[in-house]
């Protein structure tokens, strides 16, 4: 009976201090400012993909010539990927159809783009979509910005 009681405590206290960390960690990344919501969808097909399948919800924080994304639910501090403003093409937008509906945040815009060779689709709110924009376009003179 002591030893359920001991394993169960146990379980109760790791899971607490795993939930504490996912909180410190998004606390940290929003920590400097200039974060946004912002699901992420790499090596998307020409044709698209409106499955849903493939989306990882994720932060977004600008810092200087780049984009860091973090994943949502993960405890690594370093962004899994690095998006610089002048390897950024601005492909399309859409609204997320089909499946995506359920895989995306409700008010969600889908932005289709080029980053070094590779299609990735960008989903985050009107808001953050028009942030973003500006910023892509406050690009130093001289750097190239494609915006469709």
């Amino acid at each position: 009976m002591f030893l359920a009681l001991l394993v169960s405590a146990l379980v109760v206290a790791l899971v607490v201090i795993g939930l504490f960390v996912f909180g410190l960690r998004r606390r940290l990344i929003q920590r400097s400012g200039g974060t946004f919501d912002c699901s992420l969808r790499w090596n998307v097909p020409e044709e698209g993909d409106p499955s849903g399948k493939g989306w990882i919800y994720g932060v977004a924080r600008y810092s200087g010539d780049q984009i860091a994304w973090f994943r949502v639910f993960s405890y690594a501090p370093r962004p899994r990927r690095i998006l610089e403003r002048s390897a950024i093409e601005v492909l399309a937008r859409r609204m997320p159809e089909g499946e995506e509906e359920l895989a995306l945040l409700s008010d969600a815009v889908v932005l289709g783009c080029l980053h070094r060779g590779t299609r990735l689709e960008l989903a985050m709110s009107e808001d953050a979509l028009t942030g973003f924009l500006a910023w892509l376009e406050a690009a130093p003179p001289g750097q190239r910005v494609n915006v469709a």
